[in-house]
């Protein structure tokens, strides 16, 4: 188990560091994260399951601005680490990974004004002329703290950053699987027929935030026949998929194929808009 947590705690200071080191890979977004959590523990089919659950409800979650959401990341891999530990089910890790959230949410913000000091005492040393000691900050201290909360000393600021990652996975993991395994067991059958039931409206309420910000009067139409092949097809959402890709593929070949790409005067069109 010591190592188990290590390695998940180690998963979780790289997913975390994504896109600040990496250049935004997207391993930070809970399919991925879920799914590393399964090939580590020899489980990558429930790593999967749990983490498309988790992605579809945070669909919706943006972090606009210095704005702080609920941490799915570290949600993902401890709820996938619980699930596969416990041998529960997808929506028992959903109701896991919420409460996870929130207090990876509490955590951002504690660590995020803490690292605040850190910009301002930079900013000292860039008008006093020491660059050397602010570049220091800028790429240790800061990113140490924002490691260390996921385990990858990078520099003071990073291992700092990563701790606030690898300390909670691993004392959840380490600490907390027997805890979680006894708390599964005595759970009632109706209680966990409503978690049941909730986890399955949380993934709803993700595209319910998704659309809030992209639907318009032009794509009901579209949500309302992927609802009614979903009602009365018996199709599976993967099955959905490709039949959208098709419609979205033979859509784009009427609407630009025919007119040069130009929305209908063809001898306007542009070289470069054609090529691309």
């Amino acid at each position: 188990m010591l190592v188990q947590s290590i390695l998940l705690g180690l998963v979780g200071v790289f997913c975390a560091l994504d896109s600040r080191l990496l250049g935004r890979l997207n391993f930070e977004r809970p399919l991925i994260g879920s799914t590393l959590v399964g090939l580590v523990l020899g489980d990558l089919q429930t790593g999967l399951v749990v983490g498309a659950s988790l992605e579809l409800m945070s669909l919706g979650i943006v972090n606009i601005g210095a704005a702080a959401p609920p941490n799915m990341n570290m949600a993902s891999i401890i709820a996938a680490a619980f699930a596969i530990f416990s041998n529960a089910n997808a929506e028992t890790a959903l109701t896991i990974a919420v409460p996870i959230s929130v207090l990876g949410q509490m955590l951002d913000i504690v660590l995020r004004t803490f690292l605040s000091n850190f910009s301002h005492r930079a900013d000292t040393l860039i008008e006093q002329g020491q660059f050397a000691k602010a570049r220091r900050i800028h790429i240790g201290w800061g990113t140490l703290l924002y490691g260390l909360s996921y385990f990858i000393p990078i520099g003071w600021g990073t291992l700092l950053y990563g701790l606030s990652y690898f300390i909670p996975i691993f004392m959840a993991i380490y600490f907390g699987t027997d805890l979680v395994q006894q708390l599964v067991d005595i759970i009632p059958d109706w209680l966990t027929d409503g978690l049941g039931v909730a986890s399955k409206i949380l993934p709803a309420f993700g595209f319910a935030l998704l659309l809030n910000t992209m639907l318009t009067n032009r794509l009901v139409p579209y949500l309302l026949l992927g609802f009614l092949i979903t009602a009365y097809s018996g199709l599976d959402v993967t099955g959905i998929a490709l039949f959208a890709c098709i419609v979205a593929f033979i859509m784009y070949e009427v609407k630009f194929s025919g007119n040069g790409g130009n929305g209908g005067n063809a001898e306007e069109a542009d070289p470069l808009e054609d090529d691309l």
